[in-house]
This record gives C-alpha cells, structure tokens and sequence, in this order.
C-alpha cells in the first residue's frame, strides 16, 4: 500500500553565487496576452444595490456582463488560459515581472507552438469581432434596464484591445554589465546580479524537481494496488505524462546536472514500451513500474521545508 510522503521543498545541485552561466543553453522568452473581459462597473446599478440594501455608498460594486455569456468571446477567454498554460508547461520560471526561462533545446518546439496558437488566437478574435455587433443586440433584452448603448465601443476599437505578442531575450550574465560607475562600483553590480542569478536559477531548476515529484508521486499511488484488491482507474495520460517528463527532464536540464540526466534515463528504462493497457492488466509489470518510479522520488534532492 501507499506510505504517506512528507511534503518536499527542493533545491538543486549546488547552485551557489558560482552557479553556472547557462546563455548558451537557454534564453528567456516573453508572453503577452490581452484579451477584452466585456465587463463594465455599472456606477448608477452600484448605487441603486447599496440604497436598496441601507449599505453605504462603496460597499456594491455591479459589474455587467456587456454580452452575456457571448460563446465566441469565452472561447478566445479560454483559448487565452489555455495557451498560457502551455507557455508554463514548456517553459521555467525565471523572474516576477513575466519573464520566463526557455531552454535552447526547447526553442524550435516552443517557436513552433506558439505560433500556430498566435494564428489560432487572431482567427478566433476576428470571428467574435464577426459576431461583435449581433450580440450586442442580443443583449439588450438581457441586461434590460442595465442596458445602454455608451457601454459599446465600436467594433475596431474593441479588435484593439486583443493582442498576442512572444518575445526572446538573451540571457546575460554578471560580466555583461558596462556602466561607467567606476571598478568599485562595477563589482557590487556584479555580485547583486550574480546573486539574483543564482537565486533564479535554483527557482527554474527547482521547478523541474517539482514538476517530476508531482507528476511521480501521482503514478505511484494510481499504481498501488494488488491483483486482490479493487483496481484502481487511471487515464493513459498517467503514462504519457510520465513520457512527457523524461522529454523535460532532457531539454530543460539547463545546468547538465547528472543527477538529472540519471534520474531521466532510468524512467525512461522503466517506461519503455510500457502501455496503459499493460499496466492495467499485468501485476508483475505495474510492480516494477512503481519500484523504479518510486526509486526515483526517494532520490529526488530534498530540503525539509
């Protein structure tokens, strides 16, 4: 059966204020999304909720939905999430302003996906500008009262509020810094940005070891159970999932740490060939398949947290 695993903080191999340069094996990449929400604060509805209700001036705040549940506006809205979600999953995090760390071997796999969404994204957009002017119309009996014809920019306006932008920017180490501060100066930079880097390195890396222990821990426990005992449904992406990760522990593996590249081709022995089916039906074979998964969570780097 399951043993209950302590929660895990993880760190990565000795990334210290000599952690490694990695420009050349990784970039960092921006996205940028925006999208129009087709909501609007209604003051006067506001104002009329806080009266209705003895509340004072502030309390309500009533925010129209301008076109209703409009199904081509929430598709875009979706799409949007879904997209940044796939921006997260191929890439590492790197700063708090929305950079990102994308490595190398990633790039033409992240180019390529990003953009058949862009193109996706910018068909969907103009097919709700398509529609912009007939939902309208049809929320006028919806919001009836609440309804009013200031609330509606026109359609070209509306299309400017939807953009889709993805960016590359080298990724410079604490020697690239030029600043005419004089030496004494020039090395306290060095050392605040060597320490930032080092910090947001251990971040990215650690994000890896997060990833691979979640994903892990899921398909051991879905796996644990005996011929005797009722069976436990999985789906096939418990296998794909774990296929995907070798790929990751592969191409994001920014720094060449061993421990990384060991841990990636034991699963990938443990994986190979192995199907859903066969790990649904044969006990022996979904046995070995937990054992070597969980060797690898227990080697995993850990820090109590």
């Amino acid at each position: 059966m399951s043993e209950e695993r302590p929660e895990r903080g993880f760190v990565s191999a000795a990334l210290t204020e000599t952690a490694p340069s990695i420009g050349s094996s990784s970039m960092l990449v921006e996205l940028s999304i925006s999208t129009w929400t087709g909501r609007k604060l209604d003051k006067r509805a506001s104002k009329d909720v806080a009266i209705t209700n003895n509340a004072d001036a502030g309390i309500a705040n009533v925010h129209k939905k301008l076109l209703g549940n409009c199904d081509e506006l929430t598709a875009v809205q979706k799409f949007t999430s879904n997209v940044r979600n796939l921006h997260y999953s191929m890439t590492m995090p790197w700063s708090d302003t929305g950079l990102r760390l994308l490595p190398t071997a990633q790039y033409f796999k992240y180019h390529r996906a990003m953009t058949e969404v862009q193109n996706e994204y910018g068909r969907m957009v103009q097919n709700f500008i398509d529609t912009y002017d007939w939902a309208i119309s049809q929320s006028q009996a919806r919001l009836g009262d609440l309804f009013s014809h200031n609330d509606y920019p026109s359609a070209a306006s509306i299309a400017s509020k939807f953009a889709f932008h993805f960016s590359y920017i080298p990724l410079p180490d604490a020697g690239d810094f030029r600043v005419d501060i004089g030496n004494e100066g020039n090395e306290l930079i060095r050392e605040h940005y060597q320490a930032y880097y080092s910090e947001q390195l251990t971040n990215a890396m650690n994000d890896v070891w997060q990833r691979t222990f979640n994903t892990l821990t899921k398909m051991s426990e879905r796996l644990d159970y005996a011929d005797h005992e009722q069976k436990k449904v999985f789906r096939d992406t418990l296998v794909s999932n774990v296929v995907d990760l070798v790929e990751l522990l592969d191409v994001c593996n920014v720094t060449g740490d061993s421990q990384m590249s060991a841990m990636r081709m034991k699963l990938d022995d443990a994986l190979r060939g192995v199907t859903p089916d066969a790990l649904r039906e044969d006990s022996f074979l979904r046995g070995e398949t937990k054992r070597a998964v969980d060797d690898v969570i227990k080697a995993l780097p850990s820090l109590d947290v």
